[in-house]
């Protein structure tokens, strides 16, 4: 293989583990719609290997890890469409969730069974932060009976007496869990209230609502109230908004949310409420359509945060959007999309310092060679998705480069490069993230973006002489994912192989 002159050279990045940045609380998936399926019907030794593929944080054999640990896992309280069946108006079945609550206002904690399965599989495996999220107040407390709207008016589909009712049903679900040995440390009550979720009847999508931020402000001070009444430690997840333009900029719905909803001069601050966090909670869709406008996005992202004294969650991402293809002709390859994936992460992390990052959605039906867009894990059920097979595919491993390494507490570092090449360029070429834990081990994700071979270097300073170099790479190799190995230490250059996502993890 020929290489270029820029290609043959070593880049060398410099890392001091005194230039910090933000600290990682999480990084996680969600496990929406087909959890239930899954978790009620499917053999027991496929959804265990499921659980492990996601959760486990054991080895192989050969060093390798045998899942990607998840750090979050995001569980769906459903609004009764389930229930419903046809007169849900919500089309695909399998998009219907059941609720705990009743028409006649009493619980039965027997449903949505199958999405317990992995949130308590989640919590055997240790996974640290359990987010329960709501995309639809119950049916019984909306104006049209329905988990969705048939009107476009984004406005909210509670009725104005329910605000209290709704918090209610969240606080009695966390409450129940906690009696069961689960505890969630986050309830999203809000989920993207930028669009208007609006169908004829018949035609819905899936559960979904809008919300005004002075709508959202008053269901979070409703809800910050009952938490305290019922003394539950559990904080409020806001806003889910659904692009991460409508967290800073003028917009149609609601927009401007850092401002409005943690300004100090907006009658609809949120800021300081008991169960609030200092952070804003937003998605990564539609925002990544070339490195420019990906770079410019989390750029203003990050200053308006910054501005107000908050922090950043990604809290919903998969590639909804066709700028994964990056103008391609034809299908993209499943190591193709794996790349684009590991590069928003990256984006998100060090450009828009995300605090956390998670996921959408861990498992759907579709293809394991191409285009797997949407899953880190492609189902192949049966007609009646009473049993199935399934393939892990490169989104897997490449959401565990980091998701595996970068733990909860870690602190990200700055990192400056030789080649001065700045965020957009780098895009197309060579990214890098790195962390530090408080004993003196780093993490460093590198991703070659180029189909030629690159070398690092590693100016590491500050740092107690490292002892133990491991690797761990995804690439479109079969064996490639998360494959371990061992490095010298004193390495002078470490060659990545070309369109792959590799960490090192320096240990003393």
């Amino acid at each position: 293989m020929t290489l270029n002159k820029a290609s043959a050279q070593t880049v060398v990045f410099k890392i001091d583990a005194r230039a910090t940045a933000q600290t990682i609380h999480n990084i996680g998936a969600s496990g929406c719609w087909y959890s239930e399926p899954i978790g009620m019907h499917w053999p027991e030794a496929k959804k265990e290997e499921i659980a492990k593929l996601l959760f486990s944080k054991g080895i192989t054999k050969d060093g390798s890890p045998e899942g990607i640990g998840l750090s979050a896992w995001r569980f769906n309280i459903g609004g009764g469409s389930a229930e419903q069946g046809e007169k849900s108006g919500i089309k695909d079945p399998l998009r219907r969730v059941e609720s705990f609550l009743n028409s006649n206002g009493t619980y039965d904690w027997n449903k949505q069974l199958g999405y317990q399965w992995f949130l308590k599989k989640a919590k055997t495996y240790g996974v640290e932060d359990l987010i329960a999220f709501s995309n639809t107040p119950p049916v019984w407390f909306t104006k049209n009976g329905l988990g969705y709207k048939t009107d476009k008016d984004f406005i909210s589909n509670l009725k104005p007496d329910k605000y209290t009712a709704f918090a209610s049903f969240l606080a009695d679900v966390l409450i129940h869990f906690k009696k069961e040995g689960v505890n969630f440390k986050y309830i999203s009550p809000i989920n993207e209230p930028q669009w208007d979720w609006s169908n004829k009847f018949g035609e819905g999508s899936q559960e979904g609502s809008p919300w005004t931020n002075k709508e959202i402000h008053d269901e979070i001070v409703a809800l910050d109230s009952v938490l305290k009444a019922k003394k539950l430690p559990v904080s409020i997840m806001t806003t889910e908004a659904a692009m991460l333009t409508y967290l800073y900029k003028t917009g149609k719905g609601s927009y401007r949310q850092i401002q409005e909803l943690f300004g100090d001069g907006s009658p609809q601050n949120i800021k300081g409420l008991t169960h609030v966090p200092n952070f804003v909670a937003g998605h990564s869709y539609f925002t990544e359509k070339g490195d420019s406008m990906m770079v410019a996005i989390r750029k203003q992202l990050a200053d308006t945060t910054a501005r107000y004294g908050i922090e950043y969650w990604q809290s919903e991402y998969s590639m909804l959007d066709n700028g994964f293809s990056e103008s391609a002709t034809g299908k993209r390859s499943s190591m193709d999309c794996a790349l684009f994936l590991a590069k928003v992460i990256n984006r998100d992390l060090t450009i828009a310092n995300a605090a956390a990052w998670h996921f959408w959605n861990a498992y759907e039906p579709g293809p394991a060679n191409i285009d797997t867009r949407y899953f880190l894990i492609a189902l192949h059920p049966d007609k009646g998705f009473k049993n199935g097979n399934f393939t892990p595919v490169k989104n897997l491993w490449a959401l565990g480069n980091y998701s595996r390494f970068v733990r909860p507490g870690m602190q990200r570092l700055k990192v400056s490069r030789n080649d001065d090449m700045d965020d957009v360029k780098a895009g197309q070429d060579i990214m890098i993230s790195a962390f530090k834990d408080g004993k003196g081990q780093l993490v460093t994700v590198l991703i070659n973006y180029t189909q030629q071979p690159r070398k690092v270097k590693l100016d590491i300073q500050h740092f107690n002489k490292h002892r133990q170099l491991s690797s761990y790479v995804t690439s479109a190799e079969s064996g490639d994912n998360l494959k371990a190995g061992k490095l010298p230490v004193d390495a002078n250059a470490i060659e990545l192989k070309p369109r792959s996502v590799t960490t090192l993890v320096y240990k003393n």
